[in-house]
């Protein structure tokens, strides 16, 4: 395996999941008993945003409730990002997929800009279920000592890119001494760079951004402004950051997917309190069946999913993505059910690596048993959970 990849992630065969829940090999076990639950949190400090739980998203006709209610519950409230790597909720929610599944029980969806604030409205209960990146579901579920939240589908794969200023860099050799941005220290892309640096041989305190890289830490929002101002050289971010900044004039040097094996890797999950979890198991499973029915229409429906989820991102945020922009950026992320486990795992084990995270007991964060379930019923694939599920 080349040096820039993780040693640690599963094989090929593994990402992609057919092996059923209860077939954990002995090293994951073996991992899981050697971590410790104490978790540092320099970025997840747990500060809500301007909107306190997040934005109402508005409302639309594809999202009336019909139909008796599942479990007499008159209202599940899903938390997400106005983010095409959370195309899953936009697309459900735009065309009414994941409405349709839970019938009677009304959807209230919430949007969110960063994860600390939605993982504090799910602890709230101000949300029940989120579409969520990796390192905010770690950090909720060891700051919660294991009893916050349980990871139960996956959501997205991909879609993340080192871009930078041709004028600056030509090569992954010229990065050394230059200025690179990350959205947010600690968060997942943040980890991810800080681990590709390490794999070069370079050396970058993680908290000040400090080294043979100068890691400035930029919300994606600005990023584009910033990158024509010259605030930095590059940037490791998620689509469709990414292709803003191509547009800019920025060129991609590197797409995250190729240091994984199977060119695949967790950039979003879905998570669920596990008080509602315990509490509506039909109405999660009920979920998790519009979410795996909208993944299998985007997959059949490529354009005109990606039109759906720019309708939606034009609902929630006011403003569609220009074709330059999403187009390249859609294609780049993979829309799927299995939550990669052992990429997740390879994440956290990075954010030790680099000074972010202490070592972590993920043992139990996933719960995939609806999911299989659900996926048995539509007579696809299960997915694994690593040895990181529940017992």
């Amino acid at each position: 395996m080349p040096a820039n990849r993780p040693t640690d992630a599963a094989t090929p065969a593994e990402h992609r999941g057919h092996r059923p829940r209860e077939a954990r090999s002995p090293g994951s076990r073996t991992l899981r008993r050697t971590l410790t639950a104490a978790v540092v949190l320099p970025l997840l400090a747990f500060a809500a945003t301007s909107c306190g739980y997040g934005s109402q998203a508005k409302d639309d006709t594809q999202n009336v409730a019909k139909g008796k209610p599942i479990d007499d519950l008159s209202e599940v409230k899903v938390g997400y990002f106005p983010n095409l790597t959370h195309g899953t909720a936009l697309v459900g929610l735009e065309k009414g997929i994941l409405q349709k599944e839970l019938g009677g029980t009304q959807i209230t969806p919430s949007t969110f800009n960063a994860g600390p604030a939605e993982i504090e409205a799910l602890v709230s209960k101000s949300i029940d279920i989120g579409f969520i990146g990796p390192s905010p579901a770690i950090n909720g579920y060891t700051k919660s000592a294991g009893k916050g939240l349980r990871i139960i589908s996956g959501a997205a794969s991909g879609g993340v890119k080192l871009v930078v200023n041709p004028d600056k860099i030509q090569s992954k050799d010229d990065v050394k001494g230059k200025t690179i941005a990350t959205p947010q220290l600690g968060n997942t892309q943040d980890v991810a760079f800080l681990n590709w640096v390490s794999e070069q041989g370079w050396k970058v305190d993680a908290q000040s951004g400090k080294g043979d890289v100068s890691v400035v830490r930029t919300d994606n929002k600005i990023m584009p402004d910033a990158y024509k101002s010259g605030s930095f050289d590059g940037a490791w971010v998620p689509e469709p950051t990414a292709s803003k900044l191509v547009d800019e004039g920025a060129k991609v040097l590197l797409d995250e997917k190729d240091l994984w094996p199977d060119e695949q890797f967790v950039n979003a999950n879905i998570v669920v309190s596990q008080s509602f979890l315990k509490a509506h198991p039909k109405v999660v499973e009920a979920f998790l069946r519009g979410t795996v029915k909208t993944n299998a229409w985007i997959a059949e429906n490529p354009d005109a999913a990606k039109a759906a989820a720019n309708d939606r991102l034009a609902r929630d945020s006011g403003k569609a993505l220009p074709a330059k922009v999403i187009d390249p950026a859609w294609k780049s992320i993979e829309f799927t059910d299995d939550p990669l486990a052992a990429t997740l795992d390879a994440q956290a084990q990075h954010a030790v690596k680099a000074g972010l995270l202490k070592r972590p007991d993920l043992g139990g964060i996933y719960d995939l048993e609806l999911l299989n379930q659900v996926l048995q019923d539509e007579s696809q694939p299960g997915v694994h959970d690593s040895g990181l599920g529940t017992d």
